[in-house]
């Protein structure tokens, strides 16, 4: 009985102390994806597996129950405990992307994954995001030296990443991960003219293995053949995205009559947006993006109150890689950019995508929360 009462006491201090707004608005998000998910897998499973229908759906049921679990062990954490095991956490989530091109398995050209026994086709980089933020963070705002050299430091950590990255290749985690830290020292105060030689010069070597280096050829193929859509093989997949979005129209042809699904191969992770523009409408698709924008309102209107330049550098860090992520995914299904294989934030399916995105929200709701005055 007396455990019993500790558990109900450790939990009503949590939902006292959280913001309910944000955490019932992120609750809403993984609904949403949660129901397209059921009604844009359930074909694809019994097509292609020949078996249960909801095979693909009770995946993701899974991983968004561990998701929730996820956010209540971040949200519940004081900030010292957050930030000391986030730092753990970074390095095992390093070392795992250290091991990507010695133990992971290859799909499409890309090695990017690691099978784990508890998380198949697990992607080291989507756990590693979070705690990244954190670290830029602490680099920042804890390191007591020159401002220069903890400039030098992140670049030099985040020049690390991305060249994993790029060895894999994945260039779209590679500009995500970039812009985040773009994100984290322009906020910082750093001088402008600087962050512009930064990205000079950080272009000038993307585009040198673009074009020069034959492991990127598939990346220069995409590129061209997003600008000439007469060459390439590159462009079936966003063509038939822009087709189901205007197919869709306003309000879509209904639930379970979208084809988009059965055409492009992984149309529920990386094109989702137009899956559900197609059956649902344009008016879904502005609904979700409402959603969104409510969300990155509240955050930085909690930005704003905020005194600890820490707690604020993380805050815009996470909101800004939920934006910049869902940024990119609805761009490539509108055919704004090249195709990149980017999930959408809360909605898309997949294990690595979820689970990392259920951390982001976890530290949003920990640094959100009501301060606990003494």
């Amino acid at each position: 009985m007396q455990s019993d009462s500790i558990v109900y006491k450790f939990y009503y201090q949590w939902w006292k102390n959280i913001d309910k707004s944000i955490f019932l608005l992120i609750s809403l998000l993984f609904v949403i994806g949660l129901f397209f998910s059921l009604v844009s897998t359930s074909l694809i499973a019994s097509d292609r597996l020949d078996t249960n229908s909801y095979f693909f759906f009770f995946k993701h049921l899974i991983y968004v129950l561990i998701g929730i679990f996820l956010i209540f062990i971040f949200s519940s954490l004081n900030s010292d405990q957050l930030y000391k095991y986030s730092i753990f956490l970074f390095f095992i989530s390093l070392i795992s992307l250290f091991l990507v091109p010695f133990i992971g398995f290859e799909v499409k050209g890309s090695k990017r994954w690691i099978d784990l026994f508890f998380l198949p086709r697990f992607q080291p980089i989507e756990v590693l995001k979070p705690f990244l933020i954190i670290i830029l963070a602490t680099i920042f705002c804890d390191i007591r030296s020159n401002i220069l050299f903890k400039y030098l430091l992140s670049i030099i950590l985040i020049s690390v990443i991305s060249l994993l990255l790029i060895a894999q290749p994945d260039i779209g985690q590679t500009l995500l991960v970039v812009f985040c830290w773009a994100a984290l020292i322009f906020t910082s105060g750093i001088n402008i003219y600087i962050l512009i030689a930064i990205f000079i010069a950080g272009a000038s070597l993307l585009t040198y293995l673009i074009i020069f280096v034959p492991k990127f050829d598939y990346i220069q193929g995409r590129i061209f053949s997003f600008f000439n859509r007469e060459t390439g093989t590159h462009n079936f997949q966003s063509d038939k995205a822009i087709e189901s979005i205007t197919s869709g129209g306003f309000f879509g042809k209904g639930i379970g009559e979208g084809v988009l699904k059965n055409r492009v191969p992984e149309a529920h992770t990386d094109y989702i947006i137009s899956v559900i523009s197609e059956e649902f409408g344009v008016v879904a698709i502005m609904l979700i993006l409402l959603l969104f924008l409510i969300l990155i309102y509240m955050v930085f209107k909690k930005i704003s109150f905020e005194t600890n330049d820490k707690a604020k550098l993380i805050l815009i860090g996470s909101i800004s890689l939920i934006l910049m992520q869902a940024t990119i995914h609805i761009g490539v299904n509108i055919r704004l950019f090249p195709t990149t294989g980017m999930t959408l934030p809360f909605l898309s399916y997949g294990g690595s995508s979820i689970i990392s995105t259920s951390i982001l929200a976890g530290i949003i709701l920990n640094l959100t929360k009501r301060k606990i005055t003494k």
